[in-house]
């Protein structure tokens, strides 16, 4: 079969498209919970809405994850320690489906879903060659 037909050449853009992932994933995610990180009300209604849902601890519950995803997405976005934050918003996210999503309709689902596969493929792939970790690894092509 023709090589050509699954487009070997645009594996050499890999780097490029995981810093572009990486940027949109950790913006998002400071960008998510950044409200909870300079208002203690918001963090006050973001532990409520927890508990309104079943949360163990809600008062531990919810700067944990908000503080998780602040430091992940920062991680995230820099490629620095990319596999720990990958597993650490993979497990973040299952519990939100857990707790939150699993009622709600797939197109309501559908952003959690996408956080857990996207940090799973960043614990599984790592961060691409643009990144910290890379450059601290001795691996930067």
């Amino acid at each position: 079969m023709n090589k050509h037909l699954f487009l070997p050449n645009l594996k050499g853009g890999a780097d490029l498209a995981f810093l572009l992932l990486r940027v949109l994933v950790g913006v998002f995610l400071i960008h998510g919970v950044w409200d909870n990180v300079v208002s203690l009300a918001r963090m006050a209604e973001f532990t409520t809405f927890l508990a309104d849902h079943k949360s163990p601890l809600p008062g531990l519950a919810a700067p944990l994850s908000v503080y998780a995803q602040l430091i992940c997405g920062a991680l995230i976005l820099t490629g620095l320690l990319t596999r720990w934050a990958g597993l650490i918003m993979a497990l973040n996210f299952v519990v939100a489906m857990v707790l939150v999503h699993l009622d709600q309709s797939l197109r309501e689902q559908f952003p959690a879903l996408v956080l857990i596969a996207i940090s799973l493929v960043l614990a599984t792939h790592g961060a691409g060659g643009y990144a910290l970790d890379a450059i601290l690894g001795g691996k930067r092509r």
